[in-house]
């Protein structure tokens, strides 16, 4: 039987955001499909692991136990692990970019995993909306993956994110959420269209805003939100003769009657409401609250805040069906509007 350093086909990557006991068992894998490790080959015990590696013993007993759950490994009293299966067939392995962690983030990561083979390898890497952290995941990267899912968000990008990303394969790129503009050739794309969509759900609320003399967009100065946003609300209250503005910070600024506005951050849904509630406006009568993104609690705050938000489910549906279909299409997941009390 032959002795392997395990430091040399087990990798724990402290970037990634992928479970570490994830990241062994693709360690695993890959060091399978390569040919480092064969069949009845020895692997480190629960304490060698723990302790080269750095990790928990319920780290990496959970990674050893989903590893026989699936057959690749097995056990034998007083001897230890060893390789058991060496038949994983075509695997994918596939690097998510996400911009930042969030709870609609998470919907769209849950459900591009449970619509994936389950012998899919994903690593899922944060860069906090960092473009010189993007720009080095990405780099660092790009010849390690059959797959690379996308986010572009960055709100310090002092370089052209196309210019990176073009140096990625197109066969194995899928753009997610936002459009890239300026990447050649033919790859897959499921985005928002983030200047339509708000227009369009804008319109929808037409009836229920028409009782508003003002429209009032909170929008973040510093910010990864796109600037698409701002262009279209400012396409629907120009073409309907709404009075508007475009508001990047509400601390400082008083709250008037007949005002509706549109928060795309928790934090201003917050500010607005309290100032709402501390000038003794009757929320839905007197002014209005439009909030970006639906979750649950919003249904239940203030009697009902109406939202306009994608489909995060879809996004993560049609990424996985653009990884596995192979087909190089570009599809756009619309908003839907939730009316409630707050307009």
């Amino acid at each position: 039987m032959k002795t392997l350093d395990l430091n040399s086909y087990i990798v724990i990557d402290e970037y990634s955001s992928t479970p570490k006991y994830k990241q062994l068992i693709n360690s695993i894998y890959l060091a399978i499909e390569k040919g480092i490790l064969a069949k009845n080959d020895p692997l480190p015990s629960i304490n060698e692991l723990s302790f080269k590696l750095e990790l928990s013993r319920d780290t990496a007993e959970k990674g050893y136990r989903q590893l026989r759950k699936l057959g690749i490994i097995e056990s034998v009293p007083g001897k230890g692990y060893f390789i058991n299966n060496t038949s994983l067939g075509s695997k994918l392995k596939i690097c998510l970019l996400f911009n930042k962690l969030s709870a609609h983030k998470k919907i769209i990561y849950d459900s591009f995993v449970q619509n994936l083979h389950e012998e899919a390898v994903i690593d899922l890497y944060i860069y906090n909306n960092s473009f010189p952290l993007f720009k080095k995941l990405l780099l660092d990267k790009k010849e390690s993956y059959t797959h690379y899912v996308i986010i572009p968000h960055f709100t310090d990008s002092s370089e052209s994110p196309e210019e990176i990303i073009n140096q990625i394969d197109k066969n194995k790129l899928v753009m997610l959420d936002k459009c890239i503009t300026n990447l050649t050739g033919e790859y897959s794309g499921v985005y928002q269209n983030f200047r339509n969509d708000l227009y369009d759900a804008l319109c929808e609320m037409l009836e229920c805003l028409s009782k508003y003399n003002t429209l009032k967009l909170v929008f973040p100065q510093q910010s990864y939100f796109p600037r698409e946003i701002v262009e279209g609300f400012r396409m629907f209250c120009n073409q309907y003769a709404f009075n508007y503005e475009v508001i990047h910070q509400l601390e400082d600024k008083h709250i008037m009657e007949g005002s509706a506005f549109v928060t795309l951050t928790e934090d201003d849904l917050v500010i607005l409401a309290e100032k709402a509630i501390k000038a003794d406006l009757a929320i839905g009568k007197q002014i209005g609250i439009i909030s970006y993104n639906e979750t649950p609690l919003k249904k239940l705050i203030l009697n009902g805040i109406t939202t306009i938000s994608t489909d995060f489910e879809q996004l993560g549906i049609q990424a996985a069906k653009a990884v596995l279909d192979q087909q190089k299409k570009q599809l756009y997941v619309p908003f839907y509007v939730k009316l409630r009390n707050s307009l």
